[in-house]
């Protein structure tokens, strides 16, 4: 439930990615629920490229998407352990909630780009924040948090592309959407089971420096892999652990991170830079839709990959960063000669590249809770959530000038 409502927002800003973007030019429509098609169908009038380009590329919405989350987790992990986990919790939702009201009533498109930039304060503090809070519980959670990120992809997606499919304007639908910050606050106050260590409304470094000696035989009980659980008297809180530990910890993070970092650089390259230019005239669908399903196909691979380790675990996720890396290129060529007879061909493969990066985040961050001392995991935990957020900047930078390019074509 955490994971579905954390990414929810994240997820509905990118699928509207290309309604944002044209909002402005849509204004004078006569229906909310037909501006939309009318905008996307005709085109951009006074572009001649072949490639049906909208005026801005959809990486300046993934910038404001992902480059609040990326500076929150990059800084905040040396800091974040001085505020306790429920006023993290109270301020993500907040912004989530803030951050689809924007993006509803906005006017102009820089205050929907602010709307964004909240969804992205709350679903990069929310992954860094529960993800450190798994340490709290048994390893297992890590496969829950997985499946519900998947599913926030393929809910968020899905959701947004049939509602309006059916007829309601993005107004509408995002003001809908606001029922999904109040899920997480349900679901973190009145679902959650916490445990006496959790840090819940104070930060006392005396009161949480040990887990209870019956809670930790217990989840060492419960899995083979607490064998090397060290004794319930060690620290588990991020703040313990000095700079100079956390250098080392960060240190040993980067065989985890890197190739984190590059899927995700290679799929959001994709996503963004080369999705919205993959339109196919004779096809049912106009491209506004043939973009939305795209990402919906994505999401879904997502989510059936985030759900994998129920049934296996890759150690080696280098040979996912080399697949998407391929996948990239190959769609890259796709784009620039235009061979791919039709869009089925690229629903597929938008399949098969959202089963690789779900299957690389999710082995990932398990290898690190496995292999990481028990002291550190927490800080390792929260640090290495930023290697799918830099992969994913650097792919809306690099969205920019490959935007331009072909547009000019």
């Amino acid at each position: 439930l955490l994971g579905l409502c954390n990414n929810f927002a994240y997820v509905v800003m990118l699928s509207a990615a290309h309604d944002i973007l044209e909002k402005q030019e849509s204004k004078n429509s006569t229906s909310a629920s037909d501006k939309l098609t009318v905008v996307f169908q005709a085109g951009n009038s006074s572009n001649s490229s072949g490639y049906d380009c909208s005026p801005v590329t959809t990486g300046a919405v993934l910038l404001a998407d992902i480059l609040p989350t990326l500076i929150i987790k990059l800084f905040a992990p040396f800091v974040i352990h001085k505020v306790p986990y429920g006023f993290r919790v109270l301020f993500c939702v907040a912004m989530a909630a803030a951050s689809f009201l924007l993006v509803s009533f906005s006017s102009a498109v820089w205050i929907s780009i602010v709307g964004v930039i909240f969804a992205s304060i709350s679903s990069g503090l929310g992954e860094l924040s529960f993800l450190s809070l798994s340490v709290f519980f048994d390893r297992n959670v890590l496969e829950g948090w997985g499946s519900g990120t998947g599913g926030a992809g393929v809910a968020g997606s899905f959701l947004y592309s049939g509602l309006i499919q059916v007829g309601l304007s993005p107004q509408i639908t995002l003001c809908i959407m606001l029922v999904v910050p109040f899920a997480m606050l349900v679901s973190y106050f009145g679902v959650l089971a916490p445990v006496p260590s959790l840090p819940q409304w104070r930060r006392s470094e005396l009161e949480y420096a040990a887990v209870d000696s019956e809670e930790q035989q217990q989840l060492m009980d419960e899995s083979e892999d607490e064998e090397q659980e060290t004794s319930a008297s060690e620290d588990r809180t991020m703040g313990s652990v000095t700079l100079k530990e956390k250098y080392y910890v960060i240190k040993g993070l980067v065989r985890f991170v890197a190739p984190l970092g590059l899927v995700y650089f290679a799929e959001y390259f994709i996503n963004q830079g080369l999705m919205e230019l993959l339109f196919f005239h004779n096809f049912f669908l106009s491209h506004a839709a043939q973009y939305r399903w795209y990402q919906t196909l994505y999401q879904i691979g997502v989510l059936v990959s985030r759900s994998s380790l129920y049934c296996i675990k890759f150690r080696r996720v280098w040979i996912f960063s080399l697949l998407q890396v391929v996948n990239g290129v190959f769609l890259l060529f796709a784009v620039r000669f235009q061979f791919l007879p039709s869009a089925w061909i690229v629903l597929v493969i938008i399949l098969y590249e959202g089963l690789l990066g779900g299957a690389a985040y999710v082995n990932t961050f398990y290898f690190i809770s496995k292999e990481t001392e028990s002291r550190y995991r927490e800080f390792a935990m929260a640090t290495a959530s930023v290697g799918d957020s830099l992969g994913i900047a650097l792919a809306g930078l690099v969205a920019f000038p490959v935007h331009k390019y072909f547009c000019s074509l």
